[in-house]
């Protein structure tokens, strides 16, 4: 569907990645529905790097690493679309999809951009260090979206720390 589509204009944008939470797709399809505006899902692939996108929301991309194949146009995945429908239309709200490529925090923001949407909802990191790790080089997509764009950024945690437990990042294993 289309990032230019009317009917996606002051929606709710939520970032969606195979086997995340499915809390964080709830937490946004509910904030829609209170809203009563549509929900954009987004998918951002970031092995690839945007080549082209079209008026019809079409999106070009070729991969980082030469030994990945090429692909004419960015398809969204067909399990993720499956999961987001169960979640989504048991809930009753209008949604469509996007499919992306690229840094995950310019891509979002550029398609909360196009479809002026309200909010843009993310998951927490993966709890662990590897998790640690990642965010410490690549950054946090929240932490990013939150410097680099005006709209509000809703953070929906996915394994919260209770009381005084350390978080991973501040006591690493030796």
């Amino acid at each position: 569907m289309s990032g230019t589509d009317n009917t996606q204009r002051g929606g709710v944008l939520v970032a969606v990645v195979p086997g995340q939470p499915v809390k964080v797709l709830e937490h946004a399809a509910r904030l829609a529905d209170d809203l009563d505006v549509p929900l954009v899902c987004a998918n951002v692939d970031p092995n690839r790097y945007l080549v082209s996108s079209y008026v019809d929301g079409t999106v070009v991309a070729l991969p980082y690493d030469p030994d990945l194949p090429e692909t004419e146009k960015e398809q969204f995945d067909p399990e993720l679309d499956a999961h987001i429908r169960g979640v989504v239309d048991r809930l009753g709200v209008r949604y469509s999809l996007e499919q992306l490529a690229g840094d995950p925090s310019w891509a979002l923001a550029r398609l909360a951009d196009q479809v002026d949407a309200r909010y843009i909802v993310v998951g927490t990191r993966e709890a662990g260090l590897r998790g640690s790790i990642r965010e410490f080089f690549n950054g946090s997509i929240a932490v990013h979206l939150a410097h680099r764009q005006q709209r509000p950024v809703i953070v929906v945690p996915l394994a919260p720390v209770t009381g005084d437990g350390k978080l991973p990042w501040e006591d690493p294993p030796v």
